[in-house]
């Protein structure tokens, strides 16, 4: 607002004055944008050591959950394939735990594209799904979560875009919801 008025006024008598102000201004705002990059830079860096332990722990009740559906009452820790590939089971878990908290990691730290106010929906949406599909398909492929071919990347991609829609569409509902309820609360407070 203040550049923009410094253009405006800048063939007034007292241009010079106002270059000084605009000057100001701009060094503000300028250190007002490094101060704000330097704070994404820290929720980005939080978030994503955060997102390590719950990546983790999401990876674990996968492992269990999957031992239970398509187990014989073993728990399987790894796909097969994987612990053959590793070499042993305790490496393939220890590569699967470190993937795992990786994932979690990317997940965490890219959720600030949803704090981004100068994007659109569509655009926070779009960078948050390729920053996602890209830190989980090089993961599943490399621990065989998937199968190694054409077919079973693109089954993969196919459920993965499901359920990033199904829970886009969960979450976009909510804050729909949410925000009636405080439109309604607004409207009975006038």
């Amino acid at each position: 607002v203040g550049s923009e008025r410094c253009i405006r006024d800048s063939g007034r008598a007292d241009g010079l004055r106002l270059a000084q102000i605009c000057g100001k201004d701009q060094a503000a705002a300028g250190n007002m944008r490094k101060g704000m990059v330097r704070d994404m830079k820290k929720k980005v860096l939080l978030r994503g050591l955060f997102g390590i332990p719950t990546g983790i722990a999401i990876g674990y009740v996968i492992t269990v959950m999957m031992s239970a559906f398509w187990g014989d009452g073993s728990y399987y820790p790894c796909v097969p394939a994987f612990v053959d590939a590793m070499g042993s089971e305790i490496r393939a878990v220890v590569v699967q735990t470190v993937l795992c908290g990786l994932v979690g990691m990317v997940y965490a730290a890219g959720s600030v594209v949803w704090e981004v106010d100068r994007w659109s929906l569509a655009g926070q949406t779009a960078a948050y799904f390729l920053i996602t599909l890209g830190s989980v398909l090089p993961v599943a492929y490399a621990a065989y979560w998937m199968e190694r071919s054409v077919a079973g990347v693109l089954s993969y991609v196919a459920i993965f875009c499901a359920i990033f829609a199904g829970i886009w569409i969960f979450q976009y509902l909510g804050w729909c919801a949410k925000i009636n309820r405080i439109n309604k609360k607004i409207a009975l407070d006038k």
